[in-house]
């Protein structure tokens, strides 16, 4: 499990609530609820926090590779 540090986590908030984040094994959990009533979790990849909002993440994950790779006004070939 990647631990983030103490300086990152003091910077880092919830891109829902604005709340400051708590590590959790291989997430960070807001400390506010969201509107759902909820604590807002997201997951830690490779050590890297993955802040997009539960309803970005299908579509992030179903995006293709050169969608995220794309650059704007960058020419291909």
């Amino acid at each position: 499990m990647p631990k983030i540090s103490p300086d990152l986590l003091s910077v880092l908030r919830c891109p829902v609530t604005g709340s400051t984040l708590v590590q959790e094994g291989d997430e960070l959990v807001s400390t506010a609820a969201g509107d759902s009533g909820e604590k807002l979790r997201y997951a830690i990849e490779d050590g890297i926090p993955l802040l997009l909002p539960p309803e970005l993440i299908s579509a992030a994950n179903a995006a293709s590779p050169d969608q995220h790779d794309a650059r704007p006004g960058s020419a291909e070939g």
